[in-house]
């Protein structure tokens, strides 16, 4: 169970990832949609899950292997953001959100 201020720190956290992936998914990725669909974050606050939506392409593991290598970019953006909320910014680790594929082939099963 997460403490108001997890739940707070990773909401702040979503928040500014998700405008900062948005600004340069351009030229990151070529256009394609990424949506930061969740945030975990440690009870020391040292660590994030990021979870990521990604559409439409078929390999989802590549977009979260260039945001993984681009992740000390990201966290300085964040620490510029977060910089008069958070006292030590958490190390970002990305993981692919699949909860979408999930739901879309509970959907087309039911629909067979």
């Amino acid at each position: 169970m997460e403490s108001t201020r997890q739940q707070k720190v990773a909401k702040l956290i979503q928040r500014d990832l998700a405008e900062i992936i948005q600004r340069n998914s351009n030229a990151w990725f070529g256009g394609i949609m990424v949506t930061v669909s969740g945030v975990s974050v440690t009870p020391d606050l040292g660590l994030a899950k990021v979870y990521v939506s990604v559409f439409p392409v078929k390999d989802k593991d590549q977009i979260v292997k260039i945001l993984t290598e681009r992740s000390s970019t990201i966290r300085f953006e964040l620490g510029k953001r977060v910089k008069n909320q958070l006292r030590i910014i958490p190390e970002l680790k990305f993981y692919l959100d699949d909860s979408l594929d999930y739901v879309d082939n509970i959907d087309r099963i039911l629909n067979s």
